[in-house]
């Protein structure tokens, strides 16, 4: 077994993502969570880049204890000075030193002589390695750096005192295969007592893919962000190189020869995507791997079938143990009987046969019209439907409405009656009365409205509409009710279940008497 480290960079690469800026009191509550988190290293900040930063890393440093606490400094010596200055007092400190190697970046932006990269890396490392015994260095956008003199740069940095050897993907241009032979590479070339870290960046959507490919070729040691925060495109995804290592450990073992392992304890992988989404105002995406809302639910009827029946059909990990719920089951227009006859058990109604074929077709109906379906949908479905618990005569196939200030509303509606379809007309003095009057013309059922009463079930603009009505014909007083996400069709819906109810005591003389409610 072999411990692959977990560096954190959230409070220092996460927070250069654009419209992030952390106080203080905001850092140390992130930087507390990841130490319960289990990660290894927490590069708390930059300390020579205001006194903003400085003020978090020496907060960091002197209240967080477990992790290493490290902080980013360039080569010059001020920059170590003040680097030290804020991490001094940490546990378990280190500087993390760092110049950059690419041809474009020594030319355009260091103005330096490959010489003069090579003095400034062997100053800024020896300063550090003065100051603690737990140095880093990077040599910056390492992935196009020429591989030759990038490792003489490196070598140089193990000779001063170096004991991490990070290895920069700075603009995601690395192909994982390509960047896993640059690993082996350096691992093969630089001598010295070192470990090799990887620090991608998403540029090419490659991140966490280039730094496992790294792990697989030798290095000890990752640098990531939780939800993947950080320049531009972001940084290696922290939750999704942990679950990697622990899901498919086979992988490595079969790559390197030996069973991989990190510190984290990942059921508090949720939580620190929510605690750091909070403050940062960054969303987590609703797909996002492991932490976010739906990577574990399931809308498809056929994956629900699957998931109900056992979990491992469709989950390669257990949500239990990043924090999450299991199996969350959506309901939704692509949902299956048996997630929809689950979820009600689960609510405590237990309906079979023909009632639950009604209530999943009426379920279907709304769900082409609203998003998600909540308990509180379905039990106005079940109310509206299983009332009575039998099949009714008639059912609504469309209803179209017509008409406004200016003229006599209008309603046309077709409905089912088991044999074929009726279609009848009506006006009214507004959309409801029309849709009610086409419904009498078309069943022949015609009595007087006693009560009307509409109420929402849930909020939001597709909140569902639930009306009940109170029908009085041929003698009997029934109700009905109906649903849906427009009042009239939820009116119309609510009429025919009572007429539905006048036809059942016309058609069975035994129980005229009995009233028959909602």
């Amino acid at each position: 077994m072999e411990r692959v480290r977990i560096f954190d960079t959230t409070l220092r690469d996460g927070e250069q993502s654009p419209g992030i800026s952390l106080d203080v009191a905001e850092k140390l509550e992130i930087a507390e969570q990841l130490a319960r988190l289990g990660v290894d290293v927490i590069e708390a900040g930059f300390p020579i880049a205001s006194q903003g930063d400085f003020d978090a890393v020496e907060a960091i440093a002197r209240s967080v204890r477990g992790p290493v606490i490290t902080a980013l400094s360039r080569t010059g010596l001020k920059d170590v000075d003040r680097a030290w200055e804020a991490v001094r007092d940490a546990q378990n400190p280190r500087i993390h030193v760092f110049i950059a190697t690419s041809p474009i970046h020594m030319k355009k932006k260091l103005r330096m002589t490959e010489d003069q990269v090579k003095a400034e890396a062997a100053s800024g490392v020896s300063r550090a390695r003065g100051y603690t015994a737990d140095v880093e260095f990077s040599p910056e956008d390492g992935s196009r750096s020429d591989v030759d003199f990038m490792c003489e740069v490196l070598q140089i940095a193990v000779d001063n005192g170096a004991t991490t050897l990070n290895i920069p993907d700075t603009v995601g241009y690395g192909i994982p295969e390509e960047y896993a032979g640059l690993i082996r590479h350096i691992l093969d070339t630089v001598n010295g007592d070192y470990v090799v870290s990887t620090h991608c960046h998403n540029d090419l959507g490659l991140a966490v893919a280039n730094s496992l490919a790294a792990v697989a070729a030798g290095a000890r040691q990752v640098e990531c962000a939780i939800n993947g925060l950080g320049e531009r495109a972001g940084n290696a995804a922290l939750e999704e190189i942990v679950m990697a290592i622990h899901t498919r450990g086979d992988y490595f073992v079969e790559r390197s020869g030996v069973r991989l392992e990190t510190g984290v304890r990942t059921e508090e992988l949720a939580r620190t995507s929510r605690i750091v989404s909070r403050l940062t105002g960054y969303p987590v995406q609703y797909n996002k791997a492991v932490v976010g809302r739906n990577a574990f639910a399931h809308e498809s009827g056929i994956h629900q079938h699957g998931v109900l029946a056992d979990r491992e059909t469709y989950e390669i990990m257990d949500a239990n143990i990043v924090g999450q719920e299991a199996a969350q089951i959506v309901l939704g227009k692509h949902s299956g009987r048996h997630a929809f006859s689950d979820s009600l058990a689960k609510m405590g109604i237990r309906i079979q046969g023909d009632a639950l074929n009604q209530a999943f077709t009426r379920f279907k109906e709304l769900a082409d019209r609203k998003v998600q379906i909540t308990e509180a949908d379905l039990e106005a479905i079940v109310a509206e439907e299983l009332g009575t618990g039998v099949v009714h005569r008639y059912d609504m196939v469309s209803l179209d409405l017509n008409g406004g200030t200016s003229s006599t509303p209008t309603a046309r509606v077709v409905l089912s009656d088991g044999s074929g379809k009726v279609e009848a007309s009506g006006e009214g003095n507004g959309m409801i009365d029309a849709a009610i009057a086409a419904i009498a013309a078309a069943t022949d059922v015609r009595g007087t409205l006693l009560d009307f009463n509409v109420s929402s079930v849930t909020g939001g603009g597709d909140a569902l509409g639930d009306v009940v009505v109170q029908l009085q014909a041929d003698g009997h007083k029934v109700s009905g009710r109906g649903v849906s996400t427009d009042v009239v069709e939820a009116s119309a819906r609510a009429y025919l279940n009572a007429v539905n109810k006048i036809v059942r005591l016309r058609e069975n003389p035994v129980v005229r008497d009995v009233e028959v409610g909602p």
